[in-house]
């Protein structure tokens, strides 16, 4: 039987690569899944892939680092379902920085504005309604968020930094309520996520500085994501899952 059969399932990033596995993934075990992205045309090819298992899910076009839109991706999935179960944070974005150019604060805004801004303001309004149904959050954050290796990423390695930290904290706070709040860290996956910072060639690189000598698939994040966010992990709070092929181990 599957296990999510009815449950309210919410996540970001969904109209590519780990996002758009995840949702698919929900849809396959029953839940309803409200879809969050930019691009509109991959959100309908994701909403294809998800109807495939009996479920259409709710498109809701939105950018997460703008809170009129945040905001509305709550109020619409609540107004369509009811309740809310599951918040997945995985929207997010990956850029070169260099703390000598013009440019770095840019960077680091943007950067901190998407992948932690707007995963504490979501929560924010989320709360509420985990908090009626009793769910969990799971926050996609990254092994950078552990490491400091490899010049010229520091704006996204605070951002994942402070994704983690961010996590542990809610964990606790959210725990009397019986709220679960954890958080999976990829290595590198082959995900369009290279190609839109600009860094075609990136995986060949990240594929030899693992221990496996492989990149992941966004399915096998996905499967980690269903996992912690189940009720197989109903005595987890406050993790931080590591699917990395051996990467952490040569840094």
């Amino acid at each position: 039987m599957a296990c999510f059969v009815n449950k309210v399932v919410i996540v970001t990033g969904a109209s590519a690569g780990i996002g758009a596995a995840t949702a698919v993934r929900f849809a396959q075990e029953g839940a309803n899944v409200a879809i969050v992205g930019r691009n509109q045309e991959r959100l309908a090819k994701v909403a294809e892939d998800c109807a495939k298992y009996g479920r259409n899910p709710l498109v809701i076009k939105a950018d997460v680092s703008k809170d009129d839109e945040a905001r509305s991706i709550v109020a619409k999935t609540v107004e369509a379902f009811d309740k809310l179960d599951i918040l997945v944070n995985n929207a997010g974005i990956y850029k070169y920085d260099d703390i000598q150019k013009p440019d770095f604060m840019e960077i680091f805004d943007s950067i901190m504005t998407t992948n932690m801004r707007a995963v504490a303001f979501l929560t924010n309004l989320a709360v509420p309604y985990l908090i009626e149904s009793k769910g969990n959050i799971v926050n996609v954050s990254s092994i950078a968020g552990r490491c400091v290796g490899h010049p010229h990423r520091t704006s996204y390695k605070t951002s994942k930094a402070a994704l983690n930290h961010f996590t542990r904290c809610i964990a606790l706070e959210l725990a009397p309520h019986g709220v679960r709040v954890n958080s999976v860290s990829p290595g590198p996956v082959a995900t369009e996520i290279f190609n839109t910072a600009g860094l075609p060639d990136a995986l060949t690189t990240l594929k030899d500085a693992t221990a496996l000598g492989r990149v992941g698939e966004s399915e096998e994040i996905a499967d980690l994501i269903l996992f912690v966010a189940s009720d197989k992990a109903k005595s987890i709070t406050g993790s931080d899952y590591v699917s990395d092929n051996g990467m952490l181990l040569k840094q």
